[in-house]
This record gives C-alpha cells, sequence and structure tokens, in this order.
C-alpha cells in the first residue's frame, strides 16, 4: 500500500513540475519527492505490509 501512495505523491510532483505551480511556500515539489521517497523506502523495509508475524499460511480468509 505505501508503494502505491509513493507512487501517486511521484506523480503528483511530476505534474506540479510540469505546470510549474505550486501548493504554497511550505509544500514545494522537493517535499513530495521527499515524502513519495519516505514511503517507498518503507515499503521496502516491510512496514505497512499485510503479513503479520507468526501467521505463514497462504490460505485465503
Amino acid at each position: 500500500m505505501l508503494a502505491v501512495i509513493g507512487a501517486v505523491l511521484f506523480a503528483l510532483a511530476l505534474i506540479l513540475d510540469l505546470a510549474g505551480a505550486s501548493l504554497g511556500s511550505t509544500i514545494t515539489t522537493g517535499t513530495i519527492v521527499t515524502a513519495g521517497l519516505l514511503c517507498l523506502a518503507l515499503h521496502l523495509a516491510g512496514i505497512g505490509s499485510r503479513a503479520r508475524a507468526g501467521n505463514w499460511s497462504l490460505r485465503r480468509r
């Protein structure tokens, strides 16, 4: 899920950069890219995944 959020943030940053728009002085394109990288790093670290510790079964519920 965090990878999807990161992809959306990257897309938003790209659109804002191509349009030359900004969301104010605090939220810039660099801030959105940094948030996207944070979400991607958390996803790769395993944070927010659906798998739970101790539950190794592959059956559907």
